[in-house]
């Protein structure tokens, strides 16, 4: 039999099905290596503040590290900063969503790659055997990703900012999880079903009828406008206050290398800042330190933030005024949406008839 090349977008080859073994053994790799990406990729950027930096702080080993410690707060694990001016230990636990962006996709492309060869392959003589079970794809992607993981906390222990061991044995594998699910689930093309016979059919139902379609669809609409509103709502709080945010800016770091981290750190929070944006506009508001939340009848307890340009989105004063007020327009336009949706799909398929 000829000899048969599956090759990814990544140029990763992938041997003929037949051989399970040596399958279960590449998609393994691909784990690995998705993992070994995005940690590269946050090693160069860190290396590179590092190197630019007039006063580092630390080696290159703590460079590296810290940038360990970076990826593992892209998963969700919470990070523990042992020197503090009062001597006790600090959580860091507040994950900038865009950061989660980079080691999601390459954990979902590393399991959709698997399933889906590329449509450009020359074939010679007759295709390989079945490709492998989704669960099998989804079982070896997910532990090479989780052997390389595992090594990081390891490694990032000896650092500025190790990882909370529980933490990050519960967390991490859950985020990598999802997302090589999501990869798997992509290269079927994203099926609402059949579902698993084991699943209790009342529920198969339930999930597979027409109406939950159409409200999921319409609840996700109402989301991404509600989300939409609440980074509209940061985007003005910040404008409003843009003297305050641009004096931290400038009082954080002089030199340029400073001030790039300090912009790349703010860009990474955005998303937060558009969800924070829609719980204000909701009403209960988001907290801002131990004992405070702020909302739209104003800030309560005693705000305890950082000095960072985008906190100075963050509204004062403690009544609210008409301009906190106009925030409750995101949940009604939130809800015109949903109400939108939802109409339309009933007037489609017919309910109630």
């Amino acid at each position: 039999m000829a000899r048969v090349t599956q090759v990814t977008e990544r140029s990763l080859p992938l041997l003929p099905a037949k051989a399970r073994p040596s399958v279960l053994a590449t998609c393994f790799l691909r784990g690995a290596i998705a993992a070994g990406l995005g940690l590269g990729a946050l090693a160069v950027l860190v290396m590179v503040l590092w190197i630019s930096s007039p006063y580092p702080d630390s080696g290159p080993g703590g460079a590296l590290r810290t940038a360990a410690s970076l990826w593992l707060l892209a998963h969700g694990a919470q990070l523990v900063r042992p020197e503090t001016l009062t001597g006790a230990p600090a959580p860091v636990g507040l994950v900038p969503l865009l950061l989660v962006a980079l080691p999601g996709w390459l954990a979902h492309r590393a399991a959709r790659d698997v399933l889906m060869p590329d449509e450009d392959e020359d074939y010679e003589d007759e295709p390989a055997g079945p490709l492998p079970s989704g669960w099998a794809v989804f079982g070896a992607v997910t532990c090479g990703y989780l052997v390389i993981a595992a090594a990081t906390v390891l490694y990032a222990a000896a650092g500025p900012l190790p990882a909370e061991p529980l933490g990050a044995a519960l967390r991490l594998p859950l985020t990598v999880a999802l997302a090589t699910a999501a990869g798997v689930w992509t290269a079927h093309g994203r099926p609402l079903g059949p579902l698993p016979e084991r699943v209790p059919a009342r529920v198969r139902d339930a999930l597979l009828d027409v109406r939950t379609s159409a409200a999921a669809r319409a609840a996700g609409a109402a989301v991404a406008v509600l989300l939409g509103g609440g980074a509209l709502l940061a985007g003005a709080g910040l404008a409003w206050h843009i003297g305050i945010a641009e004096d931290a800016f400038l009082r954080l770091a002089e030199d340029w290398s400073g001030r790039l981290a300090v912009l790349l750190l703010a860009l990474a929070l955005v998303p937060n800042a558009a969800v924070w944006g829609a719980a204000y506009g909701l009403g209960p508001g988001f907290a801002v330190g131990t004992g405070a939340v702020a909302g739209p009848l104003g800030v309560t307890g005693t705000p305890a933030l950082p000095h960072f340009p985008l906190l100075a989105a963050v509204p004062a004063g403690e009544h609210g005024s008409w301009w906190n007020w106009a925030a409750a327009g995101v949940p009604i336009a939130a809800g015109l949406v949903l109400a939108r949706f939802t109409a339309r799909a009933a007037v489609a398929e017919g309910w109630g008839r």
